[in-house]
């Protein structure tokens, strides 16, 4: 444990247990959050890697026209 973690931990100790409670289930739930963009993300690679491939042919063929931001 980092001591920045064991000092916040130690502050949050002197909290009131319902505080305390409170601050563990958003910590569990960010937690939880960022498993799962982290799957997601890992599990898309292959999927990006196809969509790049296949915009960067679009544009070597010429089927790619460019667009100003008022023409979205």
């Amino acid at each position: 444990m980092t001591l920045l973690l064991s000092e916040a931990f130690d502050k949050l100790s002197q909290l009131p247990e319902l505080l305390q409670d409170e601050v563990a289930q958003q910590l569990l739930s960010d937690w939880e959050s960022e498993l799962r963009w982290q799957t997601a993300f890992t599990t898309s690679q292959t999927q990006l890697d196809k969509l790049a491939q296949q915009a960067l042919a679009d544009f070597e063929a010429g089927r790619v026209k460019p667009l100003g931001f008022g023409e979205l």
